[in-house]
């Protein structure tokens, strides 16, 4: 079923629910005379009508209520959906997970966690300490965080956290028996 179709039902059950074509194109934002058209063209394409129309008043045929009976109920379930989705636009929420490295772990993701999830109780964090580079996207992974340039080519670089100073340590003994690296 296309779009256009499901927008179509959803007009009939508009007209079915209003018993008026005035006040479903109202309701819908639409011309009268569009939405009389789409009941047309879905009772030509089912070839059955859908509705009895008289100049005062509009009712469903028997064809016409079973159809209001299936549709009605799932076009409500997908209007709550769609609406219950708004609720994520206010408050975040849902799972993060996050593939990384334990330093990086340890030096920068629980730091801002610790100050991110108090105020959030509805974000969940999931971290993954993995020292090879994991497939992102394949792995249903949301980040990937590494430490300098291991990174795949096709991937995002942000930097999230400072320098790290590195030093070359060795043993007095090694230094004698090697040069001193440059």
């Amino acid at each position: 079923m296309t779009r256009d179709e499901m927008a179509d039902l959803a007009a009939f059950i508009a007209v079915a629910e209003e018993r008026s074509f005035t006040r479903a194109a109202r309701r819908l934002g639409l011309a009268q005379s569009a939405v009389s058209q789409i009941v047309r063209r879905i009772e030509a394409r089912l070839g059955l009508r859908l509705l009895s129309r008289t100049t005062r008043s509009v009712a469903p045929t028997e064809a016409g209520e079973r159809l209001i009976a299936t549709l009605g109920p799932m076009l409500r379930d997908l209007d709550a959906a769609v609406a219950s989705l708004g609720e994520l636009r206010d408050r975040p929420s849902g799972t993060i997970r996050i593939t990384t490295v334990e330093h990086a772990a340890k030096t920068i993701l629980l730091p801002a966690m610790k100050r991110l999830l108090p105020d959030n109780p509805d974000i969940r964090v999931e971290l993954t300490v993995d020292y090879g580079l994991a497939d992102v996207v394949a792995d249903r992974f949301d980040a990937g965080v590494r430490l300098g340039g291991e990174i795949a080519k096709d991937m995002i670089a942000l930097r999230i956290g400072p320098d790290i100073p590195m030093a070359i340590i060795g043993s007095s003994d090694y230094f004698r028996a090697h040069p001193i690296p440059a």
